[in-house]
């Protein structure tokens, strides 16, 4: 018969299995602080023989790395995701950015639905504490706070659809977004009408969500990302037209002095 006595498990296994699951699940993130060895122990209930050669462990998987004099962190895995070579050709070429934003429109569509559907109370709870920084950070006008916390309310969403591939996709293409390799986003949020526009999109979202209504989540990141988009054409013809007019002032003055 195909029976086999049952194995009580290695205690450090089990720490392993569960601090894997942490990270799958983008509850432990990249470059994130592990607690100590003794604090790390005790809540999870094991020696420190027992963490130790799960810590060990986990760092053979590359999932986690030590800093000499300052701890165990969760190692930056998302940099795997696109070789540097691509994102050279990203940061060079005009036309990655309307791609990247496509994609992140029916990703984003897609994780808002799925939020509105799936996402537990407390998922919708963090994505109205964001918002409501967000609210808070327009009012002071911190337009790096807000930025920052722009790129926070959309992972949240992201978070809260419960699609592990897709939270560790779209991580990595928000970390290649915050290095302004696609454009840099800080500029959209020192224009007061655009930081406007960008706060009540924001709110559509927010309010589809905390409603509990898929197709007016979708419907509303989906205005808000065409909103980027049209914002960023209007940015690049800005600096074609300035590039025009500086060779034409060139030319009038060099006419002038001859």
């Amino acid at each position: 018969m195909p029976f086999q006595k049952v194995q009580t498990e290695k205690l450090s296994l089990a720490v392993v299995k569960q601090i894997e699951l942490l990270i799958l699940r983008g509850i432990l993130r990249p470059g994130e602080r592990l607690p100590s060895e003794r604090e790390l122990a005790d809540r999870l209930g094991v020696s420190r023989p027992s963490l130790r050669e799960a810590i060990s462990q986990l760092q053979e998987q590359g999932l986690l790395t030590a800093k000499a004099g300052s701890g165990i962190y969760v190692a930056e895995v998302l940099g795997s995701a696109f070789s540097p070579a691509l994102i050279r050709l990203f940061s060079s070429h005009d036309e990655a950015v309307f791609d990247y934003l496509s994609f992140r429109r029916d990703m984003e569509g897609l994780a808002a639905e799925r939020a509105a559907r799936l996402g537990s109370d407390s998922d919708l709870k963090v994505i109205q504490a964001i918002f409501d920084k967000m609210e808070a950070a327009h009012a002071r006008n911190a337009t790096d706070d807000e930025a920052h916390l722009d790129a926070q309310f959309h992972m949240a969403i992201i978070e809260a659809s419960h699609n592990v591939v897709m939270l560790h996709m779209m991580r990595s293409m928000f970390d290649l977004l915050r290095q302004g390799v696609f454009y840099n986003r800080q500029i959209m949020f020192h224009q007061r009408t655009t930081r406007d526009a960008i706060l009540n999109q924001h709110r559509a979202i927010n309010a589809a969500l905390q409603a509990r209504d898929p197709e007016a989540a979708r419907q509303a990141v989906e205005q808000h990302l065409s909103f980027v988009e049209r914002c960023m054409e209007d940015q690049q013809k800005a600096r074609r037209n300035e590039l025009i007019a500086r060779q034409r002032l060139e030319h009038e003055v060099g006419n002038s002095s001859s």
